[in-house]
């Protein structure tokens, strides 16, 4: 199947993309407007101009769409603040479905709010994080699983973001990592992909996808050393794809290893989001194609469109197609 082919199929498709969700504001100050407050004394920053866009869950969301699935939605938890006004807003400009968020008083939503210079369009001043510092209430979780039960049975392909690098995690707890295995083992015709920063070992029954550094630390958590065979096997049947950077991504069957060489890119702008993107595409297109290489290699064409671009970019089939023709 050829790549045109592939993307032609991916309006027919629709994904659930469930995991932490954050809102990301992007602020341009101007040094010029650096007036001293009257009160402290302190110099302010002089915001002249806000973009905000959804992050986490939100990006693998929006490289989806941009790609052209024909169905995108987010399942995660966010506060009742200004802030989930605003990333609701963010996602709806992508035709986002927002309306399986849970909404509560006992969160706040994740927000980064990061300072650019107006004049270099740099991040040069500590960013400003709106953070959760407790355990997910168990009250949410309920509704998320609830909500999870529900909804898998109107999309074709589940993609997991396991993306909180603390000890609890965030959304993604160990009842949604059992439910995520219950629901894969209930439709083993759906594609459940997963992408976990620090628990991919502690997934079952579900495709996982680390980069390589993810990877070795789950095998030295598992077993003292590195084995991503036996990291597959320990997940389950399933392929394990791990991303490596520049040279690709290596797919992981039980026939075998192969190495799926990644495209060349000799100064990336950005390579902040390629995991997210690889994710998109790869997904898309093993739910079109059944095959884990080739699904890979899109996925590789749509990271190496991302890291050329600022911040967290997504693709477009255009981009892909002309990506492939630059080979």
């Amino acid at each position: 199947m050829t790549t045109a082919g592939i993307l032609g199929e991916f309006p027919k498709l629709s994904a659930l993309v469930v995991g932490d969700i954050c809102l990301d504001r992007w602020c341009t100050y101007d040094p010029a407007a650096a007036d001293v407050s009257r009160e402290t004394g302190i110099p302010r920053v002089g915001v002249v101009s806000v973009e905000t866009t959804a992050g986490a869950i939100g990006t693998v969301a929006n490289n989806l769409a941009d790609l052209g699935a024909g169905k995108v939605a987010v399942l995660g938890a966010i506060g009742l603040d200004g802030h989930a006004v605003e990333l609701k807003q963010a996602l709806g400009r992508r035709n986002i479905d927002s309306s399986l968020l849970i909404e509560s008083s006992l969160l706040r939503t994740f927000t980064y709010t990061k300072l650019l210079r107006k004049d270099s369009l740099q991040e040069d001043l500590p960013r400003i994080d709106f953070i959760n510092t407790t355990n997910l209430p168990a009250s949410i979780e309920d509704q998320l699983l609830a909500a999870l039960h529900a909804a898998v049975p109107n999309f074709d392909l589940v993609l997991v973001v396991d993306q909180a690098e603390t000890a609890q995690g965030g959304v993604v707890t160990a009842k949604l990592r059992e439910a995520l295995s219950d629901l894969a083992r209930a439709h083993p015709g759906k594609l459940f992909w997963v992408d976990s920063r620090l628990r991919a070992e502690h997934f079952r029954d579900v495709l996982v996808k680390p980069n390589e550094g993810e990877a070795e630390q789950a095998c030295q958590r598992l077993y003292g050393h590195t084995d991503l065979e036996a990291l597959r096997r320990h997940i389950g049947s399933h392929p394990l794809i791990v991303t490596r950077g520049s040279a690709g991504a290596e797919v992981f069957e039980q026939s075998g290893s192969t190495l799926v060489p990644g495209r060349p890119i000799a100064n990336p702008v950005d390579i902040c989001g390629a995991g997210d993107s690889f994710s998109a595409g790869a997904a898309l297109a093993l739910a079109v194609t059944g095959s884990p290489t080739e699904a890979a290699r899109i996925g590789n064409l749509a990271a190496s469109i991302t890291i050329m671009k600022k911040g967290t970019g997504t693709a477009t089939p255009r981009e892909v197609l002309a990506a492939e023709s630059q080979q």
